[in-house]
């Protein structure tokens, strides 16, 4: 059955101030093909990297809500398989009061996120997974790379092939060679062409 509020992808999407500062970390992220983990906001200061389970076609609503200290997520992210992420060991997060914390097995405890809605504490819209590490690799034939427009996939695309074509180019001693025979190393997928709302700046 084909369901629009299901999806068998995980998205992690970058946060930042700016479009141009999300931009610069995603670049970080492609160049070095691998997703950092993180302790924020993760009771028992467990490693993590954290994805989203929202549709892509849904994202908008994602990139709507206000973050803490005022941030929001920025529409560049990474696309990549549920079944890859849960043999690697992801799992969805627990939503439950803190005070149920204790009550998970030790190696369960990276799940717990706080959820209290009598208090207005409610971040299950995000639909989180994480996977207890404090980085991942990203293999560029199996990830798909999510960008809010295609002048965007332009300015991130072009200055990431030089560098391939620069890599390749000192590989072979420094010998000339087309950019036209450099194979792009990541798939793109822009929101704009799927109709997915983008907020303004």
């Amino acid at each position: 059955m084909i369901r629009d509020d299901l999806s068998d992808k995980l998205i992690p999407l970058t946060r930042g101030p700016t479009y141009e500062y999300a931009a610069e970390v995603f670049c970080k992220i492609l160049d070095e093909k691998r997703l950092l983990g993180g302790t924020g906001c993760i009771k028992g200061d467990f490693w993590c990297v954290c994805f989203s389970e929202a549709p892509i076609s849904k994202l908008s609503q994602i990139l709507a809500e206000p973050m803490a200290h005022g941030m929001r997520y920025k529409p560049f992210g990474v696309m990549v398989d549920k079944e890859w992420l849960f043999k690697l060991g992801g799992r969805p997060v627990i939503y439950q009061p803190d005070s149920e914390f204790a009550l998970l097995h030790d190696k369960q405890k990276f799940r717990h996120v706080r959820y209290e809605p009598t208090n207005y504490i409610d971040y299950t819209w995000e639909r989180e997974w994480r996977i207890h590490d404090d980085e991942l690799s990203l293999d560029p034939e199996a990830t798909t790379v999510v960008v809010p427009s295609r002048d965007w996939e332009r300015r991130i695309l072009q200055p990431h092939e030089d560098k391939v074509w620069r890599r390749a180019a000192v590989g072979m001693g420094g010998a000339g060679i087309p950019k036209s025979v450099i194979k792009p190393l990541w798939h793109f997928i822009t929101l704009g062409d799927l109709g997915v709302s983008i907020p303004e700046e």
